[in-house]
């Protein structure tokens, strides 16, 4: 019995490395799915739509792989705060993040398209940020590129800086939720 050959549908160095964190060999076929967020469904049913998207498009191109696609979204108050369009918009962001607890979601779809099988589901992390004034918001986006991140931060670059409490999966705040990944991933044996 094992596995079929694994597919990240994601150009995220982070998944990647995170990945690898479970000693499973993979490739990297980044999806062109665009991302949508439709305004009737959850944060949670945003992400697995989002994830379930992008693993589509590489398991259509490769329906012999079992494809991992994935969408980590940042919700405060139910809304997203998606990837800051620039700087401003990055500390308007933080500033928004600071002093309150907010939810870090990953969505991850997981399909063999040969097979007829697919699983998706979510893993939901709650983050508290520190007080923060604008001095430090500053501080901390000196220090790290927020443009490619949702919320404009990232945990594992400086978080110490502005995270006060995390309560859930630290690597789902990094991009992929391996505790939960580890036990799916396990169910795709194949004879």
């Amino acid at each position: 019995m094992k596995r079929p050959p694994l597919i990240l549908a994601s150009a995220s160095p982070r998944r990647a490395e995170l990945l690898k964190l479970l000693s499973v060999e993979f490739t990297v076929l980044p999806s062109a799915a665009e991302e949508v967020a439709p305004e009737h469904l959850s944060p949670l049913e945003v992400c697995q739509l989002n994830a379930h998207r992008k693993a589509r498009a590489v398991a259509k191109k490769i329906p012999d792989a079992l494809v991992l696609g994935s969408d980590t979204l940042v919700f405060l108050d139910n809304e997203i705060l998606g990837k800051p369009r620039d700087l401003a918009d990055a500390r308007r962001m933080l500033a928004r993040l600071q002093n309150r607890t907010h939810q870090v979601v990953t969505g991850v779809s997981l399909i063999h398209l040969r097979a007829h099988r697919e699983r998706i589901f979510a893993v939901s992390t709650d983050v508290l940020f520190h007080p923060l004034d604008d001095q430090q918001i500053r501080a901390y986006l000196a220090k790290i590129n927020p443009l490619d991140k949702a919320g404009a931060y990232a945990l594992q670059e400086f978080g110490e800086l502005i995270i006060s409490e995390i309560s859930g999966s630290y690597s789902n705040v990094v991009g992929l939720p391996v505790e939960r990944l580890r036990s799916e991933l396990a169910t795709w044996e194949m004879s």
